[in-house]
């Protein structure tokens, strides 16, 4: 009996892009069940679909590409995760690894290169670009975050205070009181020292809660 074709859901806000590893990857027999422009899209499609692999572009509008992984592998159903990214900086890319991808490739790389990815993810395999490969050793670990002091939902609201939501619009969105959001916001500003909405915000861009292309 053959194997059946590995799930896929791609998600990159370039047209192009997407669907070029579209098509690149239907080449290797795998079936894209969905496509999505954003990080927050590509978080509920994952929760939709169930794939068994997201490839997703780590520089998006709205939700970061980091958080957007962290948030899928949290999922009851989770996918493995081929991140794409420009960025070859070592603390991106460990940061990336320890939020949960399974692959990292660089853009600009060999065009077959995704499909690779995307099957080696599929047999629960690491695969990394050259370029990065080095940067990433087997066994080693990034530096611990200040992200993982907050919970799920303290990630949420961070996420949304960044995007310049008041507690009541956040409230509205979670479906919670706005004095849940109140509680939300005062614990995750004091386990991480921040002390306005504007040490929220840079702190969301650099740690992948939100991209800084809003």
């Amino acid at each position: 009996m053959s194997e059946q074709p590995l799930r896929v859901v791609v998600a990159d806000d370039h047209a192009v892009v997407r669907e070029g590893v579209v098509a690149l990857l239907q080449k290797r027999g795998v079936t894209v069940v969905a496509e999505g422009r954003d990080g927050a899209e590509a978080v509920a499609l994952a929760k939709e679909h169930q794939p068994d692999v997201v490839v997703i572009d780590l520089s998006m509008p709205g939700l970061g590409g980091e958080e957007a992984v962290r948030r899928m592998r949290e999922l009851p159903k989770a996918p493995k995760v081929v991140v794409l990214s420009m960025h070859t900086d070592r603390e991106r890319v460990l940061r990336v690894l320890k939020a949960g991808a399974t692959g990292y490739v660089v853009k600009g790389g060999a065009s077959g290169e995704i499909g690779v990815a995307v099957a080696a993810a599929g047999r629960g395999e690491r695969y990394l670009s050259a370029e990065v490969k080095s940067l990433a050793q087997e066994g080693d670990d990034a530096p611990e975050s200040p992200v993982d002091m907050l919970t799920p939902r303290e990630r949420e609201v961070l996420q949304l205070v960044a995007e310049g939501h008041t507690n009541a619009s956040i409230a509205a969105k979670l479906g919670v009181s706005a004095k849940t959001v109140d509680t939300h916001r005062t614990n995750l500003m004091q386990k991480l020292n921040l002390h306005d909405v504007a040490a929220v915000t840079r702190f969301a861009i650099k740690h992948g809660i939100v991209s800084a292309e809003q």
